[in-house]
């Protein structure tokens, strides 16, 4: 990643994560956890949800993830679906965000008055944030342990599939290593074949190129 891209990212990826794991607090909030507004994480300030390396794998592998926002299921009244409902929210907020920032793409692209030098800052700050969402959004959705979509999983399993679910919990975080490590030096991307297409899909679909 040149330095001009770089610096176009930063933005993208700080609202991308900071927004991300506000939902999950938010939620958790509203459904009667209030764990992370009393630990000072219900907040739009990205340093409060910054992980580095989640940070720096975004950079160089255009997925990664936040601090996560810590949650105690035993405030909630439906534990199971109170917490794939806080599970599901980060990556929500991440698409909605990928279409909002689309439909001001679209809308900039019908405004003649812009100057063209400005109008291409705009156009690379709204795409690299609409990838920047979707990606994060795409990448949680993958069932493999600490991301959300082994939270979400584990709540739509049977008691006692999901309970067999977990015990490979362990394992997870070393195969998503993997995979990403897979993917950066060995040129074979599983995770890029995983979440690439429908990026791309809806990339094309909200900025309408």
């Amino acid at each position: 990643m040149d330095l001009n891209n770089l610096i176009i990212s930063i933005p993208a990826i700080l609202y991308a994560l900071t927004i991300h794991e506000y939902f999950h607090g938010w939620a958790a909030n509203r459904l009667g956890d209030p764990t992370a507004r009393l630990q000072g994480r219900l907040t739009l300030n990205p340093l409060a949800h910054i992980d580095i390396l989640g940070a720096l794998c975004f950079v160089f592998a255009h997925f990664g993830w936040g601090k996560p926002v810590p949650i105690n299921p035993y405030n909630f009244k439906n534990p199971r679906r109170d917490n794939m409902i806080v599970s599901f929210a980060g990556p929500a907020s991440n698409f909605v965000s990928a279409f909002l920032f689309g439909v001001i793409f679209q809308l900039l692209r019908k405004m003649p008055f812009i100057p063209a030098n400005m109008s291409a800052l705009f156009y690379n700050l709204l795409i690299s944030g609409i990838i920047m969402n979707l990606s994060l959004a795409f990448f949680n959705m993958i069932p493999l342990f600490p991301l959300d979509g082994s939270h979400i999983m584990e709540s739509l399993l049977p008691y006692e599939m999901s309970q067999k679910y977990k015990q490979i919990e362990r394992y997870s975080p070393f195969i998503l290593l993997g995979l990403i490590i897979l993917g950066n030096y060995g040129g074979i991307s599983i995770l890029g074949m995983i979440i690439g297409p429908p990026i791309q899909y809806f990339l094309r679909l909200f900025t309408g190129l």
